[in-house]
């Protein structure tokens, strides 16, 4: 069994997913992991959701319990000696607190940074309002859902369990080296979104590569209710 670095409940986790060529993706790909297709295309992902009761190696650290997440992800595998592992790539993940980038960056050599953040989760009448922002050079970013109230089981084989599903993470340490981890929960159920609003500035933020982003719609917009999760300490490959 993999021993835990860190442990935490993930919540409400808003997930706005495109479709992308993956010809922008392949700069990013650590060494050894190939993109996933999902019914023939590559994607990315936009999702914001809360860390609550956060441990690092058993230990809760002050301030740095309960706190928002927003990050750029896409889907790829790995072929472990004949065993398929389906895992997540970050273009960049977003923090309010500047502990969290600073451990992650150094152990994991993701692509954590700190940014203002808030967020807001409210119960009314047979609906759910959850919402997200990050503050760069002044202007709040948004990611923002209404979503029915009662969260459905993941059809097998659909694009909600696609998105969920990848159960490992792979950052790219260097063009020869890769960092993996394990991340791991149950399968979660999903609220299905009434209306949302993505008001992202996906070029200053992830580059002009991501430019096209802030005029697309997204393929898929959902809320996944989330659970406990841990994420083992990383092993490298070379």
């Amino acid at each position: 069994m993999e021993s835990k670095f860190l442990t935490a409940a993930w919540k409400n986790l808003v997930m706005a997913n495109y479709i992308v060529d993956p010809s922008i993706l392949k700069p990013y790909l650590p060494f050894k992991t190939e993109l996933d297709f999902y019914n023939g295309h590559t994607y990315v992902s936009l999702v914001g959701f809360m860390f609550n009761n956060t441990r690092l190696m058993g230990f809760k650290v002050p301030f740095h319990i309960n706190f928002e997440e927003v990050n750029l992800r896409f889907y790829v595998r790995y072929n472990d000696n004949g065993l398929w592992k389906r895992g997540v790539v970050f273009i960049k993940e977003i923090v309010p607190k500047p502990g969290i980038s600073i451990i992650a960056n150094t152990f994991y050599k993701e692509k954590y940074c700190s940014m203002p953040m808030k967020h807001f989760c409210s119960n009314r009448l047979n609906e759910i309002h959850t919402g997200y922002q990050w503050k760069y050079k002044g202007y709040w970013n948004r990611l923002e859902v209404t979503t029915e109230n009662d969260p459905q089981l993941l059809e097998p084989g659909s694009e909600p369990a696609f998105i969920t599903e990848h159960y490992w993470g792979y950052s790219r340490y260097n063009e020869r080296t890769t960092n993996e981890y394990q991340v791991s929960h149950p399968s979660w159920k999903v609220y299905a979104v009434k209306s949302y609003l993505v008001d992202c500035a996906f070029e200053q933020l992830y580059g002009t590569a991501f430019s096209f982003l802030k005029s697309t719609e997204p393929n898929s917009v959902f809320m996944a209710q989330g659970s406990d999760v841990s994420v083992s300490n990383k092993r490298v490959l070379r």
